[in-house]
């Protein structure tokens, strides 16, 4: 399976590294590839040698005006001209989609990904990785949209919240009908 990634490309404290680095072990060693941004900095560079080291493909999509930033050694990598056109790329190379902690360029890559979800656009398993509850805000605020009738769909139809890379793991091979 392709798992894209979205995740930050800052470097992060070790609640989140030392979960990052466990999730791109399983990753690889599940014989998946990653799909992600392409950056060898912060999270992104974790996941990408996480990934690596347990013997899983890497599928890079950069952006010109952070290619200088590009992982060599990658299995593949696409430079593309903006943001847009490297969110479309990474989506039409995945079978399923994470999204990590991150700041907004991450939270930009994960309410389009749930937007063309929504609209039938896509029929991806979506997972937000709830990394030491970091996304326990947008968990409440995205019910309450649910609650109050701003989602034409189920939450649970939308995005599925695991707590830890092997549960997001768990429910992707399931979806994707290699659980057992």
């Amino acid at each position: 399976m392709n798992i894209c990634v979205f995740c930050s490309a800052a470097d992060l404290d070790d609640r989140y590294v030392t979960p990052a680095r466990r999730f791109a072990e399983l990753i690889g060693k599940g014989g998946h590839a990653l799909v992600w941004g392409g950056s060898d900095i912060g999270l992104m560079k974790v996941m990408a040698d996480g990934v690596q080291e347990a013997g899983g493909k890497l599928l890079g999509v950069s952006v010109e005006f952070l290619a200088h930033k590009a992982r060599a050694g990658a299995d593949e990598m696409i430079v593309t001209r903006d943001l847009a056109e490297r969110k479309a790329q990474m989506l039409a190379r995945a079978d399923a989609i994470v999204i990590m902690v991150g700041g907004t360029g991450t939270l930009d890559e994960a309410t389009e990904i749930l937007e063309l979800r929504k609209h039938g656009l896509h029929g991806k398993p979506v997972v937000l990785l709830n990394t030491a509850g970091f996304y326990d805000g947008l968990k409440t605020q995205f019910e309450r949209m649910a609650a109050e009738g701003f989602l034409p769909v189920p939450l649970s139809e939308l995005v599925f919240f695991a707590e830890d890379g092997a549960g997001a793991l768990a429910y992707l091979e399931e979806q994707a009908g290699l659980g057992g």
